[in-house]
């Protein structure tokens, strides 16, 4: 997956919402608001060429303390959710 251009995590009102930024998105509608850990999931992909769920889940092991299952299972339905809003691309 890889993280798409001029989506861009921003601060409003103590919220951590994700804003379309740029002509080619112009039309986006939604609102993404992000819990702070997908927030730092999101900071840190833009950081990447690309990445995996897996990817995602070593990112929670390495700042959460979680485990390796919980883990995945959380960045598959994060890395689907981010999918289906548009913000990522396979």
């Amino acid at each position: 997956m890889k993280a798409k251009p001029g989506f861009n995590l921003r601060d409003v009102c103590g919220e951590q919402i994700i804003v379309a930024e740029g002509k080619e998105n112009i039309d986006f509608s939604n609102i993404i608001s992000m819990n702070e850990s997908s927030a730092y999931l999101w900071r840190e992909v833009q950081k990447l060429e690309s990445f995996t769920a897996e990817d995602l889940a070593n990112l929670l092991l390495d700042q959460y303390e979680v485990d390796e299952e919980t883990a995945l299972h959380d960045a598959q339905t994060l890395a689907t959710q981010w999918l289906k809003a548009g913000i990522v691309s396979e």
